[in-house]
């Protein structure tokens, strides 16, 4: 069972973000995710494209872009340009959806769509195959350290029989830790984000026990 850990820069201590994500690139993580928000689509501000550009030369780590902003398609460009791998854009966005897959696509890197915990699965159908990844949210987006809702589990499982023999990553992001981690692994995702749980205390035995649960 080949399951990627993608540690939530969310929660990494920002007075000390070298530090921090030399951290999880030591921890043998498999992805940097890294949240985007714009004040209008969730109430809060995280980083910008020049940010991410300055990030990009600390670590080679692959970065997993989550673009939780009103226009992503306005925004696209200059994230791929500052070194993002994956971008996944949330299907709620005023974006148009293939202009933004589109645009993806067309900077050679991977495309993603995002679905809320209100939105139904059937919205992304008509795109699953042109994209690499579908990221579940089991929170609502904005925050860190947000309690898991327990109806993402079978949103999980549906998502997964929807995606079938597609080669598409199943993430799941928000309030996933040592409890919940099972759940969603057996459900079918593939990608787990956690933040707040990983960046407390140290990263790499964290990480090994989170490898240790999915293993189990």
């Amino acid at each position: 069972m080949n399951i990627k850990i993608a540690p939530s820069m969310l929660s990494a201590d920002f007075a000390n973000l070298e530090r921090d994500l030399k951290e999880v690139e030591k921890s043998g993580a498999d992805y940097l995710h890294v949240d985007i928000m714009d004040g209008h689509f969730v109430p809060n501000i995280t980083i910008g494209p020049d940010q991410v550009a300055q990030l990009r030369k600390t670590v080679d780590i692959p970065f997993d872009v989550h673009l939780m902003i009103s226009e992503p398609l306005k925004y696209i460009d200059r994230f791929a340009d500052a070194g993002a791998d994956i971008i996944t854009v949330h299907v709620e966005s005023d974006g148009e959806i293939q202009a933004c897959i589109d645009a993806i696509v067309n900077k050679g890197i991977k495309p993603g769509l995002v679905v809320s915990p209100d939105t139904p699965l059937e919205v992304i159908e008509p795109y699953l195959d042109q994209v690499r990844m579908i990221l579940i949210m089991c929170v609502y987006p904005g925050f860190g350290g947000q309690r898991y809702l327990p109806a993402s589990t079978e949103k999980i499982r549906a998502c997964r029989k929807m995606i079938g023999e597609r080669d598409i990553e199943l993430q799941v992001d928000g309030g996933i830790n040592f409890d919940t981690l099972k759940e969603v692994v057996t459900a079918g995702a593939d990608v787990i984000v956690s933040g707040s749980c990983l960046f407390k205390g140290d990263m790499k035995e964290n990480m090994g026990q989170f490898r240790k649960i999915i293993q189990g």
